[in-house]
């Protein structure tokens, strides 16, 4: 059994599966359950414990779930050398769904796995049931920053010196110890705690653990800005989708603010969108009424 962290649910079983990429393996959790399986996606810098108090919920419910690490991120393969891209993280999906014979999917994307989410329904319609998007990103907009963490990776001119920095392990925690207290300046006690506890050792083990998530994070957040750009020109084919989409948003996020939750709404046919109160990882604070919303699909 993989490493897990403790979690305030207890988690159900699951089936381990080793899925072959071009270079190396992904870690996958599969879940029993009946409908068509809910895919939950992390952004970056952490992995899929940060669903751990989502997932039993919906399985307790009797849906399949099936989770994964990005190649580079938690138990899945760090390849020395790899190129880690978002169309890389694509192509991740699609091994699962097909190594798995996933026939539909319900992609839940968060944070950076929005446009692996989005672009996975645009791509293949008749695989998809429905998406989950919570706070997340996907194309350029006026109305919403990035942190400055990502920031400092993305923005070229900068990136020497951020690359130079992640070789400095007591000047990348004195990065990562700044922006951790932005995300958690507007939540509750509760909240604050929870992210202290849970959240924080998860994104400390992903660049701690030898091999180190480090080097994909770089190249992911490296790929960010032209990513975001990218998508603008795919932005008119959200309307043709014609799918049920639940947006699920932390209206605390103090960077992916409800007001780009409504814009990205504005460009489905069929979105619904709930602003919760809770922070960026809405499904850590508020788990149970996520749950509630997705159990819709």
């Amino acid at each position: 059994m993989a490493d897990t962290i403790a979690s305030r649910i207890e988690h159900p079983d699951f089936v381990e599966h080793r899925i072959d990429r071009e270079v190396g393996t992904l870690y996958v959790r599969e879940y029993p359950g009946d409908g068509p399986a809910f895919v939950p996606m992390h952004g970056f810098p952490d992995n899929l414990h940060i669903f751990d108090d989502l997932v039993p919920i919906l399985v307790a419910h009797g849906r399949k779930v099936v989770s994964f690490d990005f190649l580079g991120f938690g138990n899945s393969d760090k390849p020395t050398g790899q190129h880690y891209s978002f169309a890389q993280q694509l192509g991740d999906l699609e091994a699962v769904v097909s190594a798995l014979g996933l026939e539909r999917i319900i992609p839940v994307s968060h944070d950076a796995a929005g446009p692996t989410a989005i672009n996975f329904a645009l791509d293949h319609p008749e695989m998809t049931a429905g998406l989950v998007i919570l706070n997340s990103v996907y194309s350029s907009f006026e109305d919403h920053d990035h942190p400055e963490f990502i920031d400092f990776f993305a923005i070229p001119e900068v990136r020497p010196l951020a690359l130079a920095m992640l070789q400095k392990p007591e000047m990348f925690a004195f990065i990562l110890n700044f922006q951790r207290g932005k995300f958690q300046e507007a939540l509750n006690e509760e909240h604050r705690a929870y992210y202290a506890s849970f959240l924080g050792p998860i994104i400390d083990q992903n660049f701690r653990r030898q091999p180190s998530s480090g080097a994909a994070f770089a190249q992911m957040v490296g790929d960010l800005l032209a990513e975001e750009q990218r998508n603008v020109d795919r932005i008119p084919r959200l309307a043709d989708l014609d799918i049920p989409v639940q947006m699920i948003w932390g209206g605390k996020d103090p960077y992916l603010r409800p007001s780009y939750a409504e814009y990205l709404k504005g460009k489905f046919k069929n979105a619904e969108l709930h602003i919760l109160d809770a922070g960026h990882w809405a499904q850590l604070d508020e788990a149970p009424l996520m749950a509630n919303i997705m159990l819709r699909l």
